[in-house]
C-alpha cells in the first residue's frame, strides 16, 4: 500500500497535488510520502512483537536526512555500509547503539570512527577484517561488540546482481568455517561476539529461501552455544521484496516474515535484528517526469522523458520494472498505446520500458514511475552533466524538498582547474 493515488483526476502524494509540485520544483524530481515511510516501518515493528527485536532501516535503500530523521523517531535502528552513512545517521539523531554496520570493505578510518561515535556491533565479513577490528578496539582501549556474518549458500532466487547468500557471492564466511572463525574471534583482544549475521539477496518473493538460511543459523546458535559462545543476537538482513508491478502476485507481507522469524529461530531466547530497506522506502517513493516529445519512429513510437537513467538506473542496470503512470488521470474507456519510453542520455541504454501500453501522451504531460523511493536517488549521478534530481517530501497536505536541484555553476565550480593550465 501507498498513499500516491488520484484525487478529482490529478494523482496526489497523500494531499498534495503532484502537478502543483512539479510546477513549483520543476521536473524530474523525486517524492516520498511520509505516512507510507513510517507505515512501511511500523509493520515490520509490530510483526516481531513478540520478543525483543531492532528494525533497523538499510539506508542504502534512500539516504535523504530527511527520509532518516522521520525513522529515527520512530524508533528505528540503522544498517550502513559506509563511514558516510555513519555519519549521516548520527546527523539524523540515530544514537550508536541503534547502528549496526554492515559491508565488506570496512577500513580502519571507518572502523576507528564508529569505535570512537558508538556502534550496535559490527557484520564482520572476513577473518582479515576481523583482526583489524581487534587491532583498532585494542588501540582505543575499547571492546567493539561483533556479529559474524555466515554464508548459508541458500539460492534466494532472485537476480544475480543482487544475490547475497550463495557460495560464489563475495558476502560472509562459508557457514562450514564458522565454528573455527568464531574460535579465532573469541581468542582476539578487544572483541566481544555478540551474536550471528546472515543475509541472502533483495527483492525476495518467497518466504522458503529464508527460511533455509534461518534454520541453518538456529543450527549454528546451538553448535556456538556448545562451544561456549555467547550468542544473544541474531541479524536475519533483510531483503523482502515489493511488487514493482501491479499485475504481479504480491510478496508476503511483513507479519507472514515475522512468523516465519518466530517460527525457525524464536525458541533461540535471542534479540533479533531485520534489515529491511526496499521495502520501507520502494514504494514510498515515485520518480516524476515530464514528456519532452513523442517521436514517430520506424514501427514504434518513443516517449522522452525529462528523466534518464542517471536519474533511476534500475531499469537499464537490472532490467527492472516500474508501473509508469500520467499524472493527469486517464478516462477508463481510453485505449492505450504502445510506446518505448526512454530518456535523453546519449546511451541506448538509456530505456525505460520497451512497447509499454499507456494512454496516448503528448510533449508537457507528466508521468510517474512509481515505487521509486528504493535505490532511485541514492544511485543517481551526474552522467551527461545532469544536475542530480531534487527530492521532495509529502505529508499530509504540505510538502518541503528535502534536496534542491544543482545549477550549473554549482556542479561546474565543484570542479578545480590546475593553474598551470
Amino acid at each position: 500500500m501507498d498513499h500516491f493515488i488520484y484525487h478529482d483526476g490529478v494523482l496526489h502524494a497523500e494531499d498534495v497535488n503532484v502537478a502543483e509540485i512539479a510546477a513549483q520544483v520543476g521536473t524530474p524530481f523525486y517524492l516520498y510520502s511520509h505516512s507510507t515511510l513510517l507505515r512501511h516501518f511500523r509493520l515490520f515493528d509490530e510483526a516481531l512483537s513478540w520478543g525483543p527485536h531492532l528494525v533497523c532501516y538499510a539506508m542504502k535503500a534512500a539516504s535523504n536526512q530527511a527520509i532518516l530523521t522521520a525513522l529515527a523517531a520512530e524508533g528505528a535502528g540503522m544498517d550502513v555500509v559506509s563511514g558516510g552513512e555513519y555519519a549521516r545517521a548520527k546527523a539524523a539523531g540515530v544514537p550508536g547503539d541503534r547502528i549496526v554496520f554492515s559491508g565488506v570493505g570496512k577500513t580502519v578510518e571507518e572502523i576507528r570512527s564508529a569505535l570512537e561515535g558508538g556502534i550496535r556491533q559490527f557484520n564482520v565479513e572476513s577473518e582479515p577484517e576481523m583482526r583489524a577490528i581487534s587491532q583498532v578496539a585494542t588501540s582505543l582501549g575499547v571492546v567493539a561488540p561483533i556479529a559474524i556474518r555466515v554464508n548459508p549458500d541458500v539460492d534466494a532466487k532472485t537476480h544475480a546482481k543482487i544475490a547475497t547468500g550463495k557460495s560464489e557471492n563475495k558476502f560472509g564466511i562459508p557457514i562450514a568455517r564458522a565454528r573455527e572463525v568464531y574460535a579465532e574471534a573469541a581468542a582476539l583482544p578487544g572483541l566481544k561476539i555478540v551474536g550471528i549475521d546472515v543475509h541472502i539477496g533483495s527483492q525476495l518473493t518467497q518466504l522458503e529461501p529464508f527460511e533455509m538460511a534461518y534454520n541453518k543459523v538456529a543450527e549454528l546458535t546451538e553448535t556456538l552455544r556448545a562451544d561456549g559462545h555467547e550468542i544473544i543476537r541474531l541479524d536475519l538482513g533483510g531483503g523482502l521484496g515489493i511488487p514493482y508491478a501491479r499485475s504481479n502476485e504480491a510478496p508476503p507481507l511483513p507479519t507472514d516474515y515475522g512468523a516465519l522469524i518466530q517460527r525457525t529461530v524464536g525458541h533461540l531466547g535471542c534479540e533479533i535484528e531485520i534489515e529491511p530497506g526496499r521495502l520501507i522506502a520502494g514504494n514510498a517513493g515515485l520518480l516524476v517526469s515530464e514528456v519532452v516529445y513523442v517521436k514517430n519512429g520506424e514501427g514504434r513510437d518513443f516517449l522522452i522523458l525529462d528523466a534518464a537513467m542517471n536519474d533511476l538506473i534500475r531499469p537499464a542496470m537490472y532490467d527492472a520494472y516500474h508501473d509508469i503512470v500520467p499524472v493527469i488521470e486517464p478516462e477508463a474507456a481510453v485505449e492505450t498505446v504502445p510506446y518505448d519510453i526512454v530518456g535523453p542520455v546519449c546511451e541506448s541504454g538509456d530505456t525505460f520500458a520497451k512497447a509499454r501500453e499507456m494512454p496516448p501522451l503528448k510533449a508537457g504531460d507528466l508521468v510517474a514511475f512509481r515505487s521509486a523511493g528504493a535505490y532511485g536517488a541514492v544511485m543517481a549521478s551526474e552522467y551527461n552533466s545532469r544536475p542530480l534530481v531534487p527530492e521532495v517530501m509529502a505529508k499530509d497536505d504540505q510538502f518541503a524538498v528535502i534536496r534542491a536541484r544543482p545549477s550549473f555553476d554549482e556542479m561546474i565550480n565543484r570542479d578545480t582547474v590546475p593553474e598551470w593550465l
